[in-house]
């Protein structure tokens, strides 16, 4: 099942037996280690909606402070760097020096 599916064979056993203990329940994903999420999917839909669909009075692109004010989290958390859900410095590469040094 593994090679058909093209995962590691651990997943797999892992999965297989959770379902056989628990039927269709034990296919859904279980609660993550770390710290609980602070931005709730509703904040991430409209940075992501905001950035892509509107532009800011008077600006060519969203700052990250304008944003996270105007979907009411701080711009910290916003931020790739940090965790958020995306970074919105135009040009930002993809390497996290860069996410820490421009967000």
């Amino acid at each position: 099942m593994a090679a058909r599916l093209d995962i590691d064979r651990g997943t797999a056993r892992r999965w297989r037996t959770r379902f056989l203990q628990r039927r269709l329940d034990g296919l859904s994903d279980e609660p993550r280690p770390g710290a609980p999420r602070i931005i709730t999917d509703a904040q991430v839909e409209e940075v992501v909606v905001r950035t892509l669909e509107e532009v800011p009075q008077g600006a060519t692109h969203w700052s990250k402070r304008e944003l996270a004010r105007r979907v009411g989290i701080s711009p910290t958390r916003l931020c790739c760097g940090s965790g958020g859900p995306l970074c919105c410095s135009p040009g930002a590469r993809r390497t996290s020096r860069s996410f820490r040094t421009r967000c």
